[in-house]
């Protein structure tokens, strides 16, 4: 084994929580190494999540453009998909983004270390590369960054070509005629917008009541008349049963909420039912970190029950798995470790985007969290449909809602669906931290002609106010 190093903080896992924490750790002066097993840093965000997936729904929504060319006065006759293409321009944003921020870890003196971390007693850490030589790490503090992957099924397991994960999904040769999808949360209907558009027939399988089932219910509602409006089959309280591959085909059996059997047959599968934290194996049954179903429990501080270790990111007990979540709880780890003033993550306050199409956003309280933890309830609406921009974008589908308390109008939620709202959602963050009413939204004054006077408009409605609808 070569010889120990010595340092304030070691990071084990270099996605979003991890990668930024480091550079927080450098920006504070904080001697720092930051441990990654993969060829890449960025974690699952940035060569297998976040990054990729919406590199393909930009493709998929130039595409549309395309296919709609004629509403925009422009004939288009002659075009293709060249999905080779496509994929290369994926890979090659994924890279340029990965130099950048192995580029910024060392601009703010971040040691890195290539290969697989293990908690190895107080203060130390097992590094172990590809080659199995292994060197211990001392540090006053870790962090615990290691992410989480995607869950199956029991029985049915990824092959790489028909049935899938957010991963091997990404690597399609060709573009398939059919696929059937499991979960109708961000990861499954994001998927199902990619490749509807790409031409593929997609069905979605949701076990739950509704789809997107963490958004508001009118939320849920309005996805799934717009999914069904394209072309794209739900099916809600869908439980799968069991999956079969034959030749090159996969076959999902499932019962609907009448228990009455269905069989589909597709060409792909694709598993999107959640994920698990990866916390087996870095050495955890030898520490008194607490855990919940393999999800580490932390403080307010990320601190574990165990001294001088923190966890951040998707791996933390009652966290969202979001990458913005995790770059926050990674900035407050660091920042305490440093000993300067922290301030404790509002869960209340996170945004949620998820990129399919159309765009669903929203922070805060939905209508009915909100009614039932005893809040009096108002409620303000505006459609895209009333919006110019909406008009002139030829995107009408979808609303704003906002959702505030009597009697002084504090808002609660805001909750979107349409053009967009994933880019439109940071006021709404921001109202709610500063603890916002309708009204300083409704006399805050939005540029016009512009999608954000939905929020505007919406605002005004929950007075029954609203100008253009």
């Amino acid at each position: 084994m070569a010889e120990t190093s010595r340092y304030d903080v070691a990071i084990i896992g270099s996605g979003p929580a991890g990668y930024v924490a480091a550079i927080r750790a450098g920006q504070l002066g904080l001697k720092s190494v930051l441990i990654e097993k993969e060829s890449k840093f960025g974690g699952t965000c940035l060569p297998v999540g976040c990054i990729p997936t919406k590199a393909l729904l930009f493709n998929a929504e130039v595409l549309d453009y395309f296919k709609n060319a004629r509403d925009y006065g422009i004939v288009c006759k002659d075009y293709s998909l060249d999905w080779a293409a496509v994929q290369a321009r994926k890979n090659k944003i994924v890279s340029k983004l990965a130099k950048g921020v192995e580029f910024l870890l060392k601009k703010n003196n971040v040691e890195t270390l290539r290969g697989t971390g293990r908690l190895a007693g107080p203060g130390r850490v097992i590094v172990t590369d590809a080659t199995s030589d292994a060197r211990e790490i001392e540090a006053r503090k870790i962090l615990l960054a290691t992410g989480s992957e995607a869950k199956m099924l029991p029985g049915i397991e990824p092959d790489g070509k028909i049935i899938l994960t957010n991963k091997e999904i990404l690597e399609l040769v060709d573009i398939p005629k059919s696929m059937t999808v499991i979960g109708a949360g961000a990861v499954g209907v994001e998927f199902a917008s990619i490749f509807h558009r790409f031409g593929t027939k997609v069905t979605v399988l949701e076990m739950l009541t509704r789809a997107v089932p963490l958004e508001d219910e009118e939320i849920s509602a309005e996805l799934e008349r717009s999914f069904r409006r394209q072309g794209i089959a739900v099916h809600t309280q869908a439980r799968v049963r069991k999956a079969t591959q034959s030749g090159k085909s996969a076959c999902v059996e499932y019962s609907d909420a009448q228990g009455k059997t269905h069989k589909i047959e597709s060409e792909t599968l694709l598993v999107a039912v959640g994920r698990a934290p990866n916390t087996q194996g870095i050495g955890l049954e030898k520490t008194r970190v607490k855990q919940d179903r393999g999800f580490i429990q932390v403080d307010s501080n990320m601190q574990t029950d165990e001294p001088g270790i923190y966890a951040v990111g998707d791996i933390v007990a009652g966290s969202p798995q979001l990458a913005h979540v995790g770059q926050m709880e990674g900035i407050v780890a660091v920042t305490h470790v440093a000993g300067k003033p922290v301030e404790p993550i509002n869960y209340q306050q996170i945004p949620n985007c998820t990129y399919c199409e159309p765009e669903i956003s929203s922070v805060g309280l939905t209508e009915r969290e909100a009614r039932e933890v005893g809040h009096q309830v108002r409620v303000g609406k505006f459609p895209f449909a009333a919006n110019s921009k909406a008009g002139i974008l030829g995107a009408r589908e979808g609303l704003v809602k906002i959702v505030s308390a009597e009697p002084y109008g504090e808002i609660l939620g805001v909750h979107m669906i349409g053009p967009r709202v994933t880019e439109l959602i940071a006021e709404a963050v921001l109202a709610l931290r500063l603890e916002g009413t309708v009204d300083d939204l409704a006399h805050t004054i939005h540029p016009h002609p512009t999608l954000t006077e939905a929020v505007l408009e919406a605002a005004h409605a929950v007075h029954g106010m609203q100008i253009h609808a």
